[in-house]
């Protein structure tokens, strides 16, 4: 019996994923003609349609996704094992793609992985800023980090910063023309800066907790972003009153730009953490990564 050719499959699985023959060209390093002359080879030989095409868009046939359910998998174990060879080599080598927010971007991972890079050239990271809750295993993502108690159970979880503390802040400018708030409840007579989830659509309601007592309140106001850095922005240029991780706002409350309230109502919770599938192998570049970021 003749052998496939495998490069078709995995040329279709990109695809597929991707829902994009430039991004899954891009991905292989191969045109999307030579995509494209691939998979109809490919659904020529299995005399089915794999791949619903418009000039839009490219998504998977009923025949197409059960194909890639199959095999995409299977793909990924063989990656992660030549991935896992690279511990014979002298030095460690390999890939490791990690989504997370701007802020413990900047404030926790370059700082800690940086070194990593430098000290192993054929060590490679891709960082994916979302503030969505990606599903890690679904999009090929060997980790992630959130806060701690955002985690799924099925998930290993690592702690790479100090318990956190919430907090609610406006600029002195603002203070002149409104007055401060004393209980969580004020904040409903009051121009808030709200953040919207980009994974469920909804906007974020602001939680307090004070003495066992726990308070969630809808706030309202001009601006809704779905960014931390911009919220920041926007407090600091006196547009109201805004609440986020307090490790987000620390130079500029220390400096007098920006003005904390509340403070009695906001308690310490668990931090960020790196978070990755337990039922994976991982490579030794992976755990370079994992060591790096551990407390």
């Amino acid at each position: 019996m003749a052998r496939r050719n495998l490069n078709d499959l995995l040329a279709f699985v990109t695809v597929a994923r991707e829902g994009s023959f430039t991004r899954a060209g891009g991905i292989l390093g191969v045109s999307q003609s030579a995509l494209s002359q691939a998979i109809k080879a490919l659904e020529e030989r299995l005399e089915i349609r794999l791949l619903t095409r418009t000039t839009r868009s490219v998504s998977a046939t009923p025949a197409g996704e059960q194909l890639l359910q199959a095999i995409g998998n299977r793909f990924d174990e063989i990656e992660a094992e030549l991935d896992a060879l690279t511990a014979l080599r002298d030095k460690p080598a390999g890939s490791v793609r990690i989504t997370c927010g701007d802020h413990v971007l900047r404030t926790i991972l370059l700082p800690k992985l940086m070194p990593v890079m430098h000290h192993y050239p054929d060590i490679h990271i891709e960082f994916d800023v979302s503030y969505g809750l990606r599903d890690i295993v679904a999009d090929r993502f060997d980790a992630g980090v959130r806060l701690g108690e955002n985690i799924d159970k099925d998930m290993i979880a690592l702690p790479i910063s100090p318990k956190l503390r919430m907090a609610a802040v406006a600029s002195p400018a603002y203070f002149q023309k409104h007055p401060i708030p004393k209980v969580p409840e004020d904040l409903t007579q009051h121009n808030c800066i709200n953040i919207r989830f980009p994974s469920s659509g909804g906007v974020y309601v602001w939680e307090f907790e004070r003495r066992s007592r726990q308070l969630n309140v809808r706030v309202e106001g001009q601006a809704i972003f779905n960014t931390t850095p911009h919220i920041v922005l926007a407090a600091l240029d006196g547009l109201g009153i805004a609440f986020l991780p307090e490790e987000e706002f620390a130079p500029h409350i220390e400096e007098g730009r920006l003005i904390r309230v509340l403070q009695d109502w906001c308690p310490l919770f668990p931090g960020y953490h790196l978070y990755y599938p337990s039922r994976r192998q991982h490579s030794p570049a992976f755990s370079l990564v994992v060591d790096a970021l551990r407390l």
